[in-house]
């Protein structure tokens, strides 16, 4: 795969808030390859073939339905893509599984399944397992003949992992792991064959197992009444007295939070890029019924704001869409190493872009719950009706922010990752909101003014990552390691950090395209130019808010005063800009810019 290779002061996690990159250093959907694009239309032809027929029946859990689905899909490589080839997987690059899972999301509880056994359900046993529990495991994994779950959370334990009951101890002949316990929420759990449970060994270290149905003083709860994705299958399980052989260990015996967190920084990224299928499907959707559907004697499609409506799903998704393939180019870029050293140095990848992949989730699943609120909105009382796609896409998306660590647990988790890594010095966030300091103190200054046609977007740009130093820079000054129990301030930057994300990987891949021209590169533009534009309103109200919980007095009204400079940008006719997007989707009834 040629992935553009990018300067590792660029490349770090979290380091585009600090730096500055060139389009071409920044992978975007134009630059996927002929061999990952058909491996993207293998995996629709297959949902759209063979699962979505079938949806009906699996909404009502027709017993061992899904299952069959899932081993269909593993007969021709559709569950082996992150499985490394020496143990029976296709082993495929970062690239190619981002394009698979988007095609895949057409139906959510096919991609939740899905993504249960292959990602979150094999991921611990690729990075900790054994050679012996690889061997054992994987290849069936891959060809669907054993099927996977992942099993963290708890009753009384959700966001927070750590504090789980579950509990093992080692029997008496030192042969198994005696595990008691319960488990809530388990994804594939009515019919999995395999379990990667997380258990207190002697009630106090965390570590992880693989248990095998079957197992005794194992069972199952009924099927969950959920109000979403009801074509998986979600179950409490039980575990009473039941015996695990001492190999099933996975990892270390105190290290199972290891597994469980590099497992979820994986599974965070996937998650958005499900999230960004959906948002398409939401668009094509709802384009053709804006069509079709006529109000006052006219298409809904001729009204101004349907076209607002439409225009402003195809913006958001196109922002979400140029971060997720940023991102799973750089992950790419980054595993050089082969064989066992890749799957070592893969782990260690997918922890330097945890801040990324956080983002992935939060925008992933805040943006598709937007666009299927809008769907619901555009079909009006048929989106309300389990007849027709909106009614049960609204119901699924809602999952999404809960999923993977709630988004509010993300949000937290963005910037203690960039503390962490500015206290460890790893990103040079700390001398960079001292030159801000400095530089708002000595006045305005003769900064060279960026030129060409995205000059007020590249401007904007610059001066979100100083709104992003000022604001952090004084919360870290005042509150230090206590900024974590700010939880209002530290979420309010950690949503400047994703707009300013989403302003950069959005203007750097129309900046790449506009060399293309034609249609496409114009509306991709202007598409552009609106994200940019809205999203400096926000990280100026979210940046006030954070300097407002952080300061009072004269010192606030000088950052204030300061914020309103740095955020202040030139108007831009958004309504004129939505109208134009919206008729570049109703010319094709679906997002405009795939494959770009």
């Amino acid at each position: 795969m040629a992935t553009t290779t990018v300067p590792q002061v660029v490349n770090r996690g979290g380091g585009f808030l600090v730096t500055s990159n060139k389009a071409e250093d920044v992978f975007t959907p134009a630059d996927v390859n002929s061999d990952q694009r058909l491996i993207g239309q293998t995996a629709a032809e297959f949902v759209a073939k063979e699962i979505v027929p079938l949806i009906p029946d699996l909404e009502k859990h027709k017993e061992g339905l899904m299952a069959q689905a899932l081993k269909k899909a593993g007969e021709i490589g559709l569950l082996s893509a992150g499985i490394p080839e020496a143990y029976g997987g296709s082993e495929l690059d970062k690239i190619a599984i981002t394009v698979l899972t988007e095609k895949i999301s057409t139906y959510a509880s096919f991609a939740v399944a899905l993504g249960g056994t292959t990602g979150i359900g094999s991921i611990p046993i690729v990075y900790f397992g054994t050679e012996e529990q690889k061997k054992k495991y994987l290849p069936k994994i891959a060809t669907g003949e054993l099927l996977s779950a992942y099993c963290l959370s708890e009753p009384q334990a959700g966001s927070d992992a750590l504090a789980a009951r579950t509990r093992a101890v080692l029997s008496p002949d030192g042969k198994s792991w005696i595990l008691n316990g319960q488990k809530m929420w388990i994804t594939n759990g009515g019919f999995a064959d395999l379990f990667i449970v997380f258990a207190k060994v002697d009630g106090e270290k965390f570590s992880a197992f693989i248990v095998e149905r079957g197992t005794p003083g194992f069972s199952l709860g009924a099927e969950e009444n959920k109000m979403g994705i009801r074509g998986s299958s979600t179950v409490p399980l039980f575990f009473e007295n039941a015996p695990v052989p001492k190999e099933n260990l996975l990892h270390e015996v105190g290290r199972g939070h290891i597994v469980a967190f590099n497992t979820l920084n994986a599974g965070r990224h996937t998650l958005g890029v499900s999230c960004l299928g959906g948002s398409k499907r939401a668009l094509e959707d709802s384009s053709k019924y804006a069509k079709e559907r006529t109000a006052f004697g006219k298409p809904l499609a001729e009204f101004g704001l349907i076209k607002a409506k439409l225009g402003e799903m195809t913006i958001r998704t196109y922002a979400l869409e140029s971060m997720i393939y940023r991102t799973a180019g750089m992950i790419e870029a980054a595993v050089s190493a082969s064989g066992a050293e890749k799957v070592k140095q893969a782990m260690q990848v997918l922890e330097e872009y945890a801040i990324e992949s956080s983002i992935s989730k939060v925008m992933g699943s805040e943006t598709l719950d937007f666009c299927v609120d809008e769907g619901v909105q555009i079909f009006g009382g048929y989106g309300y009706h389990e007849d027709y796609p909106m009614a049960r896409a609204y119901r699924d998306s809602r999952i999404n922010r809960i999923f993977e660590g709630t988004n509010e647990i993300n949000r937290m988790l963005i910037i203690q990752m960039l503390m962490k890594r500015a206290m460890g010095g790893v990103l040079p966030l700390i001398p960079a909101a001292k030159k801000v300091a400095e530089e708002l103190l000595s006045g305005p200054g003769f900064e060279e003014t960026p030129a060409g046609a995205f000059a007020e977007e590249e401007r904007s740009l610059a001066q979100a990552k100083k709104v992003f130093l000022l604001a952090a820079g004084a919360a870290v000054e005042k509150f230090r390691e206590r900024l974590t129990d700010q939880q209002e301030i530290v979420a309010s930057l950690s949503n400047v950090v994703m707009d300013i994300y989403a302003i950069e990987s959005s203007l750097r891949r129309a900046q790449k395209s506009a060399g293309s021209g034609g249609q496409a590169a114009a509306t991709m533009a202007d598409v552009t130019r609106a994200f940019t534009y809205d999203a400096m309103d926000h990280i100026e109200k979210e940046a006030r808010t954070a300097l407002a919980g952080t300061a009072a007095g004269d010192t606030l009204t000088t950052q204030l005063a300061a914020l309103r400079r740095l955020a202040k940008h030139a108007p831009v006719d958004t309504i004129a800009i939505r109208r134009r997007v919206a008729d570049a989707v109703l010319a094709q009834d679906r997002y405009p810019f795939e494959g770009r």
